[in-house]
Protein backbone atom coordinates (compact mmCIF):
# COMPACT_ATOMS: atom_id res chain seq x y z
CA UNK A 1 0.00 0.00 0.00
CA UNK A 2 1.25 3.64 -0.74
CA UNK A 3 -0.77 6.34 0.49
CA UNK A 4 -3.86 4.45 1.27
CA UNK A 5 -4.12 2.82 -2.77
CA UNK A 6 -2.89 -0.40 -3.81
CA UNK A 7 0.25 -0.37 -6.36
CA UNK A 8 0.33 -3.14 -8.75
CA UNK A 9 2.74 -3.97 -11.55
CA UNK A 10 3.16 -0.70 -12.96
CA UNK A 11 0.35 1.14 -12.30
CA UNK A 12 0.54 4.11 -9.20
CA UNK A 13 -2.28 5.54 -8.73
CA UNK A 14 -0.60 8.40 -6.43
CA UNK A 15 1.13 9.64 -9.70
CA UNK A 16 -1.19 9.76 -11.52
CA UNK A 17 -3.09 11.98 -8.93
CA UNK A 18 0.22 14.43 -8.63
CA UNK A 19 0.58 14.72 -12.13
CA UNK A 20 -3.42 15.86 -12.33
CA UNK A 21 -2.31 17.98 -9.57
CA UNK A 22 0.34 19.24 -11.20
CA UNK A 23 -2.02 20.20 -14.40
CA UNK A 24 -4.08 22.31 -11.93
CA UNK A 25 -0.77 23.95 -10.76
CA UNK A 26 0.03 25.12 -14.17
CA UNK A 27 -3.34 26.57 -14.39
CA UNK A 28 -3.33 28.32 -11.66
CA UNK A 29 -0.19 30.21 -12.58
CA UNK A 30 -1.65 31.23 -15.86
CA UNK A 31 -4.58 32.59 -14.20
CA UNK A 32 -2.57 34.54 -11.60
CA UNK A 33 -1.03 36.62 -14.73
CA UNK A 34 -4.33 37.35 -16.02
CA UNK A 35 -5.25 40.54 -15.16
CA UNK A 36 -8.13 41.89 -12.91
CA UNK A 37 -9.90 44.46 -11.57
CA UNK A 38 -7.25 44.55 -8.88
CA UNK A 39 -3.34 44.44 -8.62
CA UNK A 40 -1.59 41.04 -7.41
CA UNK A 41 2.09 40.79 -7.61
CA UNK A 42 1.45 37.62 -9.65
CA UNK A 43 0.53 40.36 -12.59
CA UNK A 44 4.45 40.75 -13.54
CA UNK A 45 5.94 37.42 -11.85
CA UNK A 46 5.81 35.64 -15.46
CA UNK A 47 7.97 38.59 -16.80
CA UNK A 48 11.56 38.28 -17.36
CA UNK A 49 13.96 41.04 -17.83
CA UNK A 50 16.92 41.48 -20.39
CA UNK A 51 19.20 41.47 -17.35
CA UNK A 52 23.53 40.63 -17.10
CA UNK A 53 23.10 38.96 -20.90
CA UNK A 54 19.89 37.00 -19.96
CA UNK A 55 16.29 36.90 -19.87
CA UNK A 56 15.97 36.51 -15.95
CA UNK A 57 12.61 36.04 -13.97
CA UNK A 58 12.10 39.96 -12.99
CA UNK A 59 11.46 38.64 -9.05
CA UNK A 60 14.84 38.17 -9.70
CA UNK A 61 16.39 41.53 -9.96
CA UNK A 62 13.18 43.37 -7.75
CA UNK A 63 10.72 43.15 -5.35
CA UNK A 64 7.25 43.61 -6.54
CA UNK A 65 5.07 45.06 -4.08
CA UNK A 66 1.15 45.83 -4.02
CA UNK A 67 0.50 48.88 -2.06
CA UNK A 68 -2.48 49.52 -2.88
CA UNK A 69 -5.73 48.09 -4.45
CA UNK A 70 -4.91 49.49 -7.88
CA UNK A 71 -0.95 49.77 -8.00
CA UNK A 72 1.78 47.76 -8.19
CA UNK A 73 5.21 48.89 -7.29
CA UNK A 74 8.54 47.25 -8.89
CA UNK A 75 12.05 47.82 -6.48
CA UNK A 76 14.47 47.26 -8.47
CA UNK A 77 17.76 46.42 -6.88
CA UNK A 78 20.23 47.60 -9.48
CA UNK A 79 20.03 50.96 -10.87
CA UNK A 80 21.31 49.75 -14.20
CA UNK A 81 18.40 47.29 -14.64
CA UNK A 82 15.72 50.12 -14.36
CA UNK A 83 15.14 51.17 -17.83
CA UNK A 84 15.33 47.33 -18.85
CA UNK A 85 12.48 46.36 -15.65
CA UNK A 86 10.57 49.33 -17.45
CA UNK A 87 10.50 48.12 -20.96
CA UNK A 88 9.68 44.79 -19.81
CA UNK A 89 6.50 45.71 -18.01
CA UNK A 90 5.22 48.40 -21.08
CA UNK A 91 6.18 45.49 -23.15
CA UNK A 92 3.99 43.33 -21.82
CA UNK A 93 0.78 43.32 -23.48
CA UNK A 94 -0.95 43.88 -20.15
CA UNK A 95 -1.87 47.05 -20.97
CA UNK A 96 0.08 48.71 -18.65
CA UNK A 97 2.28 52.00 -18.56
CA UNK A 98 5.06 52.31 -15.70
CA UNK A 99 6.54 54.95 -14.49
CA UNK A 100 9.45 55.63 -12.96
CA UNK A 101 11.23 57.30 -9.54
CA UNK A 102 14.56 56.61 -9.04
CA UNK A 103 15.10 52.74 -8.62
CA UNK A 104 11.21 52.18 -8.23
CA UNK A 105 8.71 51.34 -10.84
CA UNK A 106 4.80 52.39 -9.85
CA UNK A 107 2.55 50.59 -12.14
CA UNK A 108 -1.00 52.01 -12.15
CA UNK A 109 -3.64 49.56 -12.56
CA UNK A 110 -6.23 51.04 -14.93
CA UNK A 111 -10.04 50.29 -14.95
CA UNK A 112 -10.69 47.16 -17.46
CA UNK A 113 -12.70 48.25 -20.36
CA UNK A 114 -15.54 45.75 -20.75
CA UNK A 115 -14.46 44.79 -24.37
CA UNK A 116 -10.96 43.83 -22.75
CA UNK A 117 -12.86 42.34 -19.98
CA UNK A 118 -14.52 39.69 -22.38
CA UNK A 119 -11.08 38.86 -23.99
CA UNK A 120 -9.90 38.53 -20.73
CA UNK A 121 -12.81 35.53 -19.92
CA UNK A 122 -11.53 33.92 -23.47
CA UNK A 123 -8.30 33.44 -22.68
CA UNK A 124 -9.38 32.28 -19.31
CA UNK A 125 -11.02 29.88 -21.16
CA UNK A 126 -8.29 28.62 -23.53
CA UNK A 127 -6.12 28.06 -20.04
CA UNK A 128 -8.54 26.37 -18.95
CA UNK A 129 -9.02 24.10 -21.99
CA UNK A 130 -5.41 23.45 -21.61
CA UNK A 131 -5.73 22.64 -17.97
CA UNK A 132 -8.56 19.90 -18.85
CA UNK A 133 -6.22 18.48 -22.13
CA UNK A 134 -3.20 18.06 -19.60
CA UNK A 135 -5.64 16.15 -17.03
CA UNK A 136 -7.05 14.30 -20.01
CA UNK A 137 -3.13 13.37 -21.01
CA UNK A 138 -2.72 11.78 -17.81
CA UNK A 139 -5.64 9.55 -17.80
CA UNK A 140 -4.94 8.12 -21.14
CA UNK A 141 -1.36 7.39 -20.15
CA UNK A 142 -2.66 5.66 -16.86
CA UNK A 143 -5.27 3.47 -19.36
CA UNK A 144 -2.63 2.79 -21.51
CA UNK A 145 -0.46 1.21 -18.50
CA UNK A 146 -3.34 -0.77 -17.91
CA UNK A 147 -4.25 -2.25 -20.99
CA UNK A 148 -0.21 -2.94 -21.13
CA UNK A 149 -0.59 -4.58 -17.51
CA UNK A 150 -3.08 -6.75 -18.21
CA UNK A 151 -1.53 -7.73 -21.57
CA UNK A 152 1.56 -9.21 -19.89
CA UNK A 153 -0.68 -11.10 -17.51
CA UNK A 154 0.35 -8.71 -14.67
CA UNK A 155 -3.31 -7.55 -13.80
CA UNK A 156 -6.45 -9.28 -13.96
CA UNK A 157 -9.03 -8.13 -16.68
CA UNK A 158 -11.16 -7.03 -12.82
CA UNK A 159 -8.23 -5.03 -11.56
CA UNK A 160 -8.02 -3.45 -15.12
CA UNK A 161 -11.58 -2.33 -14.57
CA UNK A 162 -11.40 -1.03 -10.85
CA UNK A 163 -8.29 0.85 -12.05
CA UNK A 164 -9.99 2.36 -14.54
CA UNK A 165 -12.97 3.25 -12.58
CA UNK A 166 -10.36 4.96 -9.96
CA UNK A 167 -8.67 6.78 -12.61
CA UNK A 168 -11.93 8.27 -13.95
CA UNK A 169 -13.07 9.25 -10.99
CA UNK A 170 -9.50 11.25 -10.43
CA UNK A 171 -10.67 12.59 -14.14
CA UNK A 172 -13.40 13.57 -13.41
CA UNK A 173 -12.90 15.42 -10.09
CA UNK A 174 -9.95 17.18 -11.17
CA UNK A 175 -12.03 18.66 -14.58
CA UNK A 176 -14.67 19.83 -12.04
CA UNK A 177 -11.80 21.75 -10.02
CA UNK A 178 -10.72 23.11 -13.57
CA UNK A 179 -14.58 24.27 -14.31
CA UNK A 180 -14.88 25.69 -11.08
CA UNK A 181 -11.39 27.70 -10.92
CA UNK A 182 -12.63 28.90 -14.13
CA UNK A 183 -15.73 29.76 -13.10
CA UNK A 184 -14.21 32.09 -9.83
CA UNK A 185 -11.54 33.34 -12.14
CA UNK A 186 -14.40 34.43 -14.81
CA UNK A 187 -16.24 36.16 -11.95
CA UNK A 188 -13.39 38.08 -10.84
CA UNK A 189 -11.91 39.47 -14.19
CA UNK A 190 -16.16 40.32 -14.68
CA UNK A 191 -16.64 42.12 -11.44
CA UNK A 192 -16.58 45.92 -12.27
Amino acid sequence: MIGGRIKMANIDLDDIERRMDGALDALSREFGGLRTGRASASLLEPLSVEAYGAQTPINQVSTISVPEARMLTVQVWDQGLVKNVEKSIRESNLGLNPQTEGNLVRVPIPDLSEERRVELTKIAGKYAEQGRVAVRNVRRDGMDQLKKSEKAGDISQDDQRLYSDEIQELTDAHIKKVDETLQTKESEILQV
